[in-house]
């Protein structure tokens, strides 16, 4: 006998709030949670990596400017995939929960 278990769509959608990836390994998604995770890490790298640039600039640790526009850029390019990478999260969990 086969038990199915159904799963909550607003318990996938919060665990893909807390962290990306997570609503995702709630519902069974194995692959495309440990991807969103994986994504969501190389963004927040790319966010830091752009902070720890502006930092420089700002204690005068780097004197180009073009190191500031490069540090603006990859904090601004991290945190837009960050967020896209949150939304699609919250909503794909959401929606595969339901569907079941």
């Amino acid at each position: 006998m086969i038990v199915h278990r159904r799963n909550h769509p607003g318990v996938a959608a919060v665990l893909s709030f807390v962290f990306n990836g997570l609503g995702q390994l709630y519902n069974g998604q194995i692959a495309k949670g440990l991807w969103i995770i994986f994504l969501s890490a190389i963004s927040t790298f790319i966010f830091i990596i752009g902070i720890i640039l502006i930092g420089f600039w700002i204690f005068g640790k780097i004197m180009f400017l073009n190191h500031l526009f490069l540090g603006i850029i990859l904090s601004l390019l991290g945190i837009v995939l960050l967020c896209v990478l949150g939304i699609y999260s919250i909503l794909d969990a959401y929606n595969f929960a339901s569907q079941k």
